[in-house]
């Protein structure tokens, strides 16, 4: 029988042999790196920025109980949570984004998480913010946002088991509020209440509860908070926030006034970034979902095509890209824990290739067609630079792969163990351990630092926060990528 045969164009050759680039790269690359190892070691990175009184089960030797008095200055019990990166504070608004973002990879990659063994030690470290979240929004209108005085602690260098700094209290109320932190509470109680839902049932509906309360007394009482500035400030303002809240809220309880407030009261914007300030990337490509699966779904296209808009932002072949990528082809958005970007930037191209691929969808930039592969592909770069395919051709997270960094900016890594009454010299401290140019005796398991410049230079060195400190959602952000990549390519 003859066959009538259209002839392809040179422009669909293209896309077809990039397609089969793409997967040759992923897959010649599969072995490179031992994820399920990386994924083990960026959880345990959790167990050292503990606070509070720590378990018996921890698998760091060199972390002790610390700031069993947070929050008696308020009268209140603020023991436990999180202290954010390398210093001895605990801020609750990249606190509650690192619960969320955890949150997001437990729910997503549950499965990948289960078959690599680590889903209960995420449940475990998710638990462990949401816990104190209970403890920091237990009444109606008021959320204690951060323990520890910011500045003492910037001026004192010891580990956080011999902290002597003063545990100041900050909380919003109706009169002094903070719709960013409140919501994203309120987004970290709704997604993790998901975690819990089915092995524990009255947990995750105290954890929905509060994210209730806490939705409506963001909405209710706006205003934009600056008392953890210079540290932590929320340049985008709010709306990205209560976007980020009522989508996770929609998810969780279905219920239609969380799918009103997006149709009908939220703001959203075209952006280039994912990262504890910047939430909307993250709830367009969520409600993207929904679009997909409810086909002509007219008031969650926008979503849909702001999540397009991010891909082809970020993707290095796109005509359209608007981010900077080194010459060793990482991201870099900005100095100063440029690594958040990375593994931003990577979750979001991951778990949106797995929605495309479901829905077989693609994204289009300016007419140029891009396929699920072409995100996973990026996605997966991305973390193979982390990881230790670079110029520099060493690893950024302590404690992985070839020459992983020795000098994290980090107290409690790099301040030996003390006696327990140990008088701490806050003015001799930097000169004892801060400015010692010497591999840190704690081993900071797993954490991914700030990492190199714009021009892939690193420099190991304590004094080098921009490069060498680690934190909280550097990490957070990485787990779900890590988690399909060991399940995609195990050794």
């Amino acid at each position: 029988m003859r066959m009538c045969m259209r002839k392809a164009s040179p422009h669909i050759l293209l896309s077809y042999l990039a397609i089969f680039f793409l997967f040759f790269v992923v897959v010649a690359n599969g072995g490179d790196f031992n994820y399920k190892e990386a994924l083990t070691k960026s959880i345990i990175f959790f167990e050292a920025q503990r606070s509070g009184k720590l378990p018996s089960t921890g698998r760091l030797g060199w972390r002790g109980d610390s700031a069993l008095d947070d929050g008696k200055l308020a009268n209140v019990n603020l023991v436990g949570g999180y202290y954010d990166a390398g210093d001895n504070v605990k801020f609750g608004f990249p606190m509650a984004f690192t619960v969320t973002t955890l949150s997001w990879a437990a729910i997503f990659y549950q499965e990948e998480l289960r078959s690599s063994e680590e889903l209960q030690n995420l449940q475990d470290a998710i638990k462990w913010g949401t816990d104190y979240f209970l403890k920091a929004a237990s009444r109606k209108n008021r959320l204690y946002v951060q323990v520890g005085d910011a500045v003492e602690d910037h001026e004192c260098w010891i580990r956080p088991e011999n902290m002597d700094t003063r545990r100041s209290v900050l909380v919003v109320d109706e009169k002094s509020p903070a719709s960013e932190i409140a919501a994203e509470t309120s987004a970290a109680m709704a997604s993790s209440s998901l975690v819990f839902k089915a092995s524990d049932h009255p947990y995750a509906r105290s954890l929905l509860n509060k994210a209730k309360m806490l939705f409506d007394f963001a909405v209710t009482f706006k205003g934009s908070y600056g008392g953890e500035c210079p540290f932590y400030c929320s340049y985008s303002g709010y709306n990205d926030e209560l976007l980020w809240a009522a989508t996770w809220l929609y998810i969780a309880t279905r219920r239609p006034k969380y799918l009103q407030y997006i149709e009908e009261e939220s703001t959203s914007e075209n952006v280039k970034e994912f990262s504890w300030d910047l939430k909307y990337a993250g709830a367009q490509i969520l409600l993207s979902k929904m679009q997909l699966y409810f086909k002509g779904l007219k008031s969650m296209e926008k979503f849909k095509n702001q999540a397009d808009s991010f891909v082809c932002s970020v993707l290095p072949d796109s005509p359209s890209r608007n981010i900077y990528i080194t010459p060793g082809g990482m991201i870099h958005i900005r100095d100063g824990g440029n690594s958040q970007y990375v593994t931003g930037t990577a979750l979001l191209l991951s778990i949106y290739s797995d929605l495309l691929a479901q829905f077989n969808q693609n994204v289009t930039c300016n007419n140029q067609q891009f396929y699920p592969t072409h995100l996973m592909a990026f996605a997966k770069q991305q973390m193979d630079y982390l990881l230790g395919e670079n110029p520099e051709g060493r690893s950024y997270m302590v404690g992985f792969g070839k020459n992983p960094p020795i000098q994290a900016h980090h107290r409690g890594s790099s301040v030996p163990k003390l006696p327990e009454n140990y008088t701490v010299d806050c003015g001799m401290s930097f000169v004892y351990w801060f400015l010692k140019n010497e591999s840190n005796p704690n081993l900071l398991t797993g954490a991914i630092v700030g990492g190199p410049d714009r021009n892939d230079a690193f420099l190991d060195r304590r004094s080098q926060s921009s490069m060498t400190e680690p934190s909280t959602y550097i990490n957070s952000l990485a787990v779900g990528v890590l988690a399909k990549l060991a399940a995609a390519h195990p050794l």
